[in-house]
């Protein structure tokens, strides 16, 4: 397969409401998306290609803080050829991390285990990513490899810059672009600090979850087009990786809607400048292999 029918998906979840509750979907305005979804249901939802590429690959994402969501997601990596890669979780703060880490790793599935998330846009500390405990954990998932996907809300972006700062040497992901407030369109203070963020050679950023930070009903690609002017400006395409936050985009238009945004916001792009973005990035960032050396076929 050449790099120009590459589309990796950086970013997406599955869960089964029958196997794990998903506390977060208990909350307002989450019933379109309160039921059980699963990789077949991505195949099928994906059905628009962006600049001619169909999905080839992806990265699916843990949802909530637990040990045997993350395993769970490592089997289905290990059994289904469109996954190439886990972002688990593992608690950053406890002393025996890099035991945790090792053990998610061990066996032929847990070497799909690329990164690791926590959901700090949860957490009420103003300073959770540079609390030593937390900080400490972070280093062991360095030390092994491990990239880590930064889940914050645009008012704690100064953490996500401390942690640059003090922790170069970790892969950073930024998720969601760091959540800009598009609803009430006020740009200026997350922009200001993503520019500061990119300026770290270390950190990345995923062009995901824009939608559901604009009016879900209403959205046009010009209210989206000046999150992704900065995004472009300050990270390059060659840092930057999309993603669709399915099934989560569902409630405000859905992969297809948000495919054919993303290659609108794409025209004038190069073609490699185009690869980056839809492929090369996430790739790189979270060591994507070749879709044949997995059994099976992939959608098309």
């Amino acid at each position: 397969m050449s790099d120009g029918q590459v589309l990796v998906d950086a970013h997406h979840h599955v869960w089964d409401l029958d196997l794990r509750p998903q506390p977060w979907l208990d909350e307002p305005g989450h019933e379109p998306i309160r039921r059980s979804f699963s990789s077949l249901a991505l195949r099928s939802a994906a059905i628009r290609p962006i600049a001619g590429r169909r999905l080839t690959s992806t990265v699916v994402v843990q949802c909530v803080t637990s040990v045997p969501e993350t395993r769970d997601l490592l089997a289905l990596a290990e059994s289904d050829p469109l996954i190439g890669a886990v972002v688990g979780w593992a608690d950053l703060t406890s002393p025996a991390i890099g035991d945790v880490l090792d053990d998610l790793r061990a066996g032929s599935a847990g070497r799909y285990l690329r990164a690791v998330r926590h959901i700090v846009q949860g957490e009420s500390d103003s300073h959770w990513l540079q609390r030593p405990d937390v900080e400490r954990g972070l280093r062991a998932v360095g030390e092994r490899g491990l990239g880590y996907d930064v889940l914050i809300r645009s008012h704690q972006l100064p953490q996500a810059i401390r942690l640059a700062e003090r922790l170069p040497e970790l892969p950073l992901v930024l998720d969601h672009a760091g959540k800009p407030p598009l609803a009430r369109r006020e740009l200026t203070d997350w922009a200001r600090q993503v520019r500061a963020l990119a300026r770290h050679a270390q950190v990345r950023c995923k062009v995901s979850g824009l939608v559901t930070e604009a009016e879900h009903e209403k959205w046009t690609v010009d209210d989206i087009r000046p999150a992704w002017d900065v995004l472009l400006s300050a990270f390059g395409p060659d840092r930057l990786m999309f993603g669709s936050d399915w099934p989560v985009c569902v409630l405000a238009g859905g992969w297809n809607r948000w495919a054919a945004t993303v290659e609108e916001l794409l025209d004038g792009c190069s073609g490699p400048e185009i690869h980056a973005v839809l492929a090369g990035t996430a790739t790189a960032f979270y060591h994507l292999t070749p879709a044949p050396t997995k059994e099976g076929t992939l959608c098309s």
